[in-house]
């Protein structure tokens, strides 16, 4: 058989994966025991080697990556979503789904200035949810859509993803960062859109707060001009400096880190306790990430000596004369979509992106599209159909996250039923996004002339 070796690793892989060893682990195991098993010379292993001194530990860009993470643990910490739910929460709470509207509109807030899905979730989950159960709210409604605006933070940037893939695609942060803000707004507006139908055509899932938890107009409004300040400025800081220029990803992440750190001092909230386990946090999801990108090079680099490229390029039918690009764009986001129900958005970037990305820059989509441009335009289908991994069964972290702060009461089962229309909005984003380039496009073209 052509592809025995490569079919081998794939199949290890899955049952690698499935052991429940650390995926880093089973990623260089894999490459290594393939070596020795398909007489691979043992030189050949040293380029994964020497790739992760020369591209992962000694790379400038990828300090941003735990300056992210410091930054957005450390708003958590100061207590602006909190602050602004309730301001939000009393101004449309008059309003059927007002709360709703307001954990949707705080969700995209928060996912432009953490960008942490765990937190961003459990936030929301132990602030939000019990008011909207006690308010009678549709449980399947409120668990939905609190996992699902949860999530944005892996869209909207400064997110953590978009720095990983810049890395692993060679493609500017900034060029990310700019082509993802009208894809993330546009499914934090899509939510809204979900949630005003709901309202009108039915209300009785998310009726109004009680009179008691209600601001006057003017103090709410007050209210929420104060607490959304600060996000505000520090989003200014982060992403204008990366879109304009100003700075690189690395020196904003730090400004953010900085600014995040005196508003959670600001806020006297922060404990010497918390700062501990927001630097432990920190220092954990970075490692996680390091071992998983140093595992993925060395399965990659032997993968690709045993024909696994050649395989992949094969099994789409990109050689084969008359093949539709846009068959190829959809059998590769239907296989990124299933991958995304049993693996992580980080195992998932390492081991599929440097094999895909080269195919479909291969491809001609018509419309003028140069190669840097189709790279830039894959990188966000890519994030946008990758923030379906928090939510689809059975591995969706976001609902693992929710079913630990929600009551007895809400099972399994509901927290399922309850994110598939907002899964649903989600694939209707990614075939937006493939139907119209320029919704990724024209930000970084208009800004950055790309």
């Amino acid at each position: 058989m052509e592809y025995f070796w490569p079919l081998l690793m794939c199949a290890a892989l899955l049952l690698g994966i499935f052991t429940g060893y650390p995926v880093a682990i089973v990623l260089a195991g894999i490459g290594v025991i393939f070596t020795f098993a398909a007489d691979v010379p043992i030189l050949f292993l040293s380029t994964g080697v020497s790739r992760t001194f020369s591209g992962i530990l000694s790379n400038w860009l990828l300090i941003a990556v735990p300056l992210f993470v410091f930054m957005g643990l450390m708003l958590e910490k100061s207590g602006i979503a909190e602050r602004l739910l309730r301001s939000l929460a009393g101004l449309l709470g008059p309003l059927p789904g007002g709360y709703a509207f307001a954990v949707a509109i705080i969700g995209i807030v928060m996912a432009a200035s953490t960008g942490i899905i765990g937190a961003s979730v459990v936030l929301m989950g132990v602030l939000a949810l019990p008011v909207m159960l006690e308010s009678r709210y549709d449980p399947k409604l409120a668990t939905g859509i609190i996992a699902s605006t949860g999530t944005l933070g892996i869209l909207i940037p400064p997110s953590i993803m978009l720095v990983v893939l810049g890395d692993t695609m060679r493609i500017s942060v900034g060029d990310l960062f700019a082509g993802a803000m009208i894809p993330g707004l546009m499914l934090g507006a899509l939510y809204i859109v979900y949630l005003v139908f709901i309202a009108i055509f039915k209300p009785e899932a998310m009726p109004p707060l009680p009179a008691r938890d209600r601001l006057p107009f003017a103090q709410a409004m007050t209210r929420l001009a104060r607490d959304l300040v600060a996000p505000m400025l520090l989003i200014l800081v982060v992403l204008g400096s990366i879109i304009a220029g100003i700075a690189t990803p690395t020196e904003a992440a730090a400004l953010g880190a900085l600014g995040a750190f005196l508003l959670a001092l600001a806020s006297r909230q922060l404990s010497w306790k918390q700062f501990l386990a927001v630097l432990n946090e920190t220092t954990r999801t970075t490692a996680m990430i390091m071992f998983v990108m140093i595992g993925a090079t060395i399965f990659s680099v032997i993968f690709r000596k045993l024909g696994g490229d050649t395989m992949i390029a094969d099994a789409l039918g990109v050689d084969e004369a008359g093949t539709n690009p846009y068959w190829v764009m959809f059998v590769i986001m239907a296989f990124i979509f299933v991958l995304g129900m049993f693996l992580d958005w980080v195992e998932i970037t390492f081991i599929v992106m440097p094999i895909i990305a080269p195919i479909i820059a291969g491809l001609d989509f018509g419309g003028g599209l140069d190669k840097d441009q189709i790279l830039l335009w894959f990188a966000i289908l890519f994030a946008v159909n990758l923030q379906t991994s928090f939510l689809t069964p059975p591995f969706g972290y976001a609902l693992f996250y929710i079913r630990g702060v929600a009551p007895a009461e809400i099972g399994t089962r509901i927290i399922y039923r309850g994110i598939v229309p907002f899964v649903i909005i989600q694939l209707i984003a990614l075939l937006l996004c493939i139907m119209f380039p320029q919704l990724a496009l024209w930000l970084p073209e208009t800004l950055l002339g790309k």
